[in-house]
């Protein structure tokens, strides 16, 4: 920004002597002067139809002949948006300390007491100007500043909602591995991991769950829901795809699929080299989902709220969705079967409040087993192979 050296002075004097050796000295040092010599010629000049170029500084003698005098001129000046900022600067005979209070108190910025030392007022002068052009630095700086911040607030937004988007697109990308294994569609994925949400959000208002439910956590099970079943990409196909059921031995290899998922999950998250909550969510509910309420469960045989709250929500909500979906060794149940089996589990499968919760939820269960209906198989896998697609456009 150019430094101002030189002002716009208007001198505001009934005394013609005072004001024209004033003026004489100013316009000398290369400042532009306007004389006017009563408090109401002032106004007129400042804020009258015809004003225009105001002054960077106006002095302004105290007691005039005629008219209002010195500090009601003052009080106008700053009370009028247009001319605020103008730089005050008192002339008077007065020596009263009283006078140099009040001058200061309604908006002055100084105080020169006559006989005038034309040394003086070009100093003081030069302070003001100095002062106003370090006003007008910091002005645009500040305003810089906050440009810089809003356009940084907006930038880091957008990141983060990439990052958001590349997270979703990322964890069902990477359930996807495991359903083009599975007997389960793609919109099994969508389907629990809605559930999910639907009982996370019926929960916040349950006094034992609302400390635990806060936006964050119900963002982290909403993204990390897809991948309670990702360690099936180690079971064998053999048992992974059997038709009929499993045979003991085939049930204990199936079970390990809570493992698996756990490292793959937990091994990436030692890549990353710190903390990931949502890894650290997906391993939850990647190893306790299969756990029951009454310890009958695996892998570990947790007992009630041993049980990750995340887990314990996945639970119910894969529960739920296997039973009504049909498999290749099974037909689908309705809605009321389905119901019926997890009220009989409340307690014993499932925790008792979640189920609660469930049931409070029918219709929203409903609605979403219909938003996410199961599609035919050519379908199905085109709709994994554009998931996938968008997996690695997210990751160029």
């Amino acid at each position: 920004m150019k430094r101002v050296a030189t002002a716009r002075i208007l001198i505001v004097d009934d005394d013609p002597v005072v004001s024209g050796m004033l003026g004489a000295s100013l316009a000398a040092a290369g400042h532009t002067i306007s004389e006017v010599n009563s408090g109401e010629a002032a106004m007129r000049a400042l804020l009258g139809p015809q004003a225009q170029d105001l002054p960077d500084i106006v002095f302004l003698d105290i007691e005039m002949w005629d008219g209002i005098d010195g500090f009601e001129v003052c009080r106008r000046i700053k009370a009028n948006a247009a001319t605020c900022e103008i730089a005050v600067i008192f002339l008077t005979g007065k020596s009263e300390p009283a006078y140099e209070q009040l001058g200061f108190a309604i908006g002055a910025v100084d105080y020169i007491s006559k006989p005038i030392s034309a040394p003086i007022v070009l100093a003081r002068v030069r302070t003001h100007l100095m002062l106003r052009t370090t006003a007008k630095m910091l002005d645009e700086r500040n305003k810089h500043l906050e440009l810089e911040v809003e356009r940084r607030t907006e930038e880091v937004a957008r990141n983060l909602e990439e990052l958001r988007v590349s997270q979703e697109v990322t964890m069902i990308a990477l359930a996807s591995l495991a359903e083009t294994r599975d007997n389960e569609t793609g919109n099994h994925l969508y389907r629990t991991q809605h559930y999910v949400l639907a009982l996370a959000n019926q929960l916040r208002r349950h006094a034992r769950f609302a400390a635990q439910l806060d936006d964050a956590v119900v963002d982290r099970l909403f993204k990390a829901a897809p991948l309670h079943d990702i360690g099936k990409v180690g079971i064998p196909d053999r048992i992974l795809l059997k038709p009929g059921g499993l045979d003991p031995q085939e049930f204990e290899v199936m079970k390990t699929h809570t493992t698996i998922g756990r490292d793959a999950i937990e091994k990436a998250q030692r890549h990353a080299g710190v903390r990931v909550p949502l890894l650290e969510t997906a391993m939850e509910i990647a190893l306790s989902h299969q756990e029951k309420w009454d310890g009958s469960g695996y892998p570990q045989g947790l007992v009630g709220e041993a049980i990750p709250l995340s887990a314990r929500l996945m639970a119910v909500a894969d529960v739920y969705d296997a039973l009504i979906s049909r498999r290749v060794y099974k037909d689908a149940m309705s809605h009321a079967q389905a119901r019926e089996i997890i009220a009989k589990g409340r307690g014993h499968h499932f925790d008792p409040d979640i189920v609660d919760a469930f049931l409070a939820l029918e219709v929203d269960f409903q609605n979403v087993t219909l938003r996410f209906e199961d599609q035919d198989e050519a379908v199905v896998l085109l709709d994994v192979r554009r998931r996938l697609a968008l997996c690695d456009a997210a990751s160029d």
